[in-house]
């Protein structure tokens, strides 16, 4: 549906907003817009690679939007924003992200939607990689960097355009639009507190997964429970309940080894990626395209050259006895996968946290605080820095010194140092050969800059 049309993106470098633009216009749709982040000299790399796909970018300031186009922004973003307030002075229709990708994935054929509190982008690139193995030919539309597409000509390769019949995509329930989409395969990775409440989730996951063909579901999830009942659905998971069942979890230096069981027959999984959590991911991978009539051994052989997403306990690289680890942890439930995956190998951990907005702060700080307190070990540290904030009115009464107090309480090693700067500069008075340090957090493409400059700094030691 988006052939032949013209969109202009309101933050168009959102991790949301580049792969569906990225689709669109290799769908012959002509595509500008402008970002928040290139006006204030953020990713200049990002940026330059967007426009060197033909993509013309405007300062967020009103000039962008012209006649005859849609405009996809965000639905949090203000009718006060110079470009929306163009638009709208215009008379341009608007679209959401959501409602755009959702018109995309309802057209295709095998439409294959990953939804869940944790794991979906991960989920999604492991079923886009097997699909892609498979000669299959998907559309993928990720939040992340998958890391085997990327190359020097893609480096930001978060969408993979294949053919229009097969679409794969990571759907949101924080805002509700999950309710937007018509999957044929629904899978939900697990259910925890996020931004709604366990009641709305509950619902809202349970609508997803009735109009699928086949739900793929996780057994071992307490709060997916409700949605096993029906009639539509494919287990997986290391319970007995599960019919894609993983057993004899291994985790190695470079990654993780189990088993997965199907129909009788059984097969050793390899891969490049830690924790009891991505072989949790894995089983719903090989689950979904089983759904799509693909042998878990194709599966299995595929994901054993799946290179992980960026930021995804990424390794940045070790200089001086000391590995630089950067991760899109930032909710209470990838907090706990996170340092479950650190604690299962020897070495100290420095980990520095910054909280992806004051909102989630009030939303989940309980839950953050008690997930650092239990997964952190007694030699562990954790950096705290002020949330990310880039304008606007949110409510800052409640910020990072709070989430630290709270962790304290509960028996973990934490301290806030407002910036992220001096965040950086304990972590390298501390980090001594063996230690890892983590970079943990969300919606700020700059950490991992900022891993890789703790990472120089550490290489040039003496």
């Amino acid at each position: 549906m988006a052939e032949n049309k013209s969109y202009f993106f309101c933050g168009i470098g959102g991790s949301g907003m580049l792969p569906l633009a990225m689709i669109v216009a290799a769908r012959g749709s002509a595509v500008s817009g402008s970002d928040r982040s290139r006006d204030q000299g953020r990713s200049p790399d990002k940026f330059g690679w967007i426009e060197s796909r033909g993509i013309a970018l405007f300062p967020q300031d009103g000039s962008g939007p012209q006649a005859g186009q849609t405009l996809v922004a965000s639905a949090a973003v203000e009718d006060s924003v110079p470009d929306v307030a163009a638009a709208n002075a215009l008379g341009l229709p608007r679209m959401t992200r959501a409602d755009l990708n959702a018109a995309l994935f309802n057209a295709a054929e095998r439409a294959i939607g990953v939804g869940g509190t944790s794991g979906k982008s991960t989920v999604t690139g492991m079923i886009g990689w097997i699909l892609e193995r498979a000669g299959r030919k998907p559309t993928v539309m990720n939040g992340a960097v998958m890391r085997n597409f990327a190359n020097d000509t893609m480096p930001f390769a978060s969408a993979l355009v294949g053919e229009a019949a097969t679409y794969v995509s990571e759907v949101d329930e924080s805002d509700g639009s999950i309710a937007l989409y018509q999957p044929d395969v629904a899978v939900v990775t697990n259910i925890s507190l996020d931004h709604k409440s366990l009641d709305e989730l509950h619902r809202l996951f349970g609508d997803f997964v009735a109009k699928a063909r086949i739900a793929v579901i996780n057994a071992d999830d307490p709060e997916s429970a409700p949605l096993l009942a029906g009639g539509n659905v494919m287990r997986f998971g290391f319970s007995d309940a599960a019919a894609i069942r993983g057993s004899d979890f291994e985790a190695l230096p470079d990654g993780c080894r189990f088993a997965v069981s199907f129909a009788g027959d059984r097969h050793e999984v390899r891969l490049r990626m830690p924790g009891r959590h991505n072989a949790a991911n894995a089983l719903a991978a090989i689950a979904a395209a089983r759904a799509v009539n693909i042998p878990v051994g194709q599966s299995v052989a595929a994901l054993a050259d799946f290179a992980g997403l960026a930021r995804r306990y990424e390794v940045l690289g070790q200089a001086n006895g000391v590995t630089v680890i950067d991760d899109f942890a930032h909710n209470p439930d990838k907090v706990a996968a996170t340092l479950a995956a650190v604690a299962e190998l020897p070495g100290r951990a420095l980990l520095f946290f910054q909280p992806h907005g004051y909102g989630p702060l009030r939303q989940m700080g309980n839950e953050l605080a008690a997930s650092f307190a239990a997964g952190m070990r007694s030699d562990d540290r954790l950096f705290v820095c002020d949330p990310v904030y880039f304008g606007g009115t949110v409510d800052r009464s409640i910020g990072s010194e709070a989430l630290v107090s709270d962790i304290i309480a509960g028996g973990g090693d934490a301290v806030h140092l407002t910036t992220r700067a001096a965040c950086g500069a304990a972590m390298l008075d501390e980090a001594k050969p063996g230690d890892r340090i983590l970079i943990l957090g969300a919606r700020d493409d700059t950490l991992t800059e900022f891993g890789q400059e703790l990472l120089e700094k550490l290489a040039a030691r003496a």
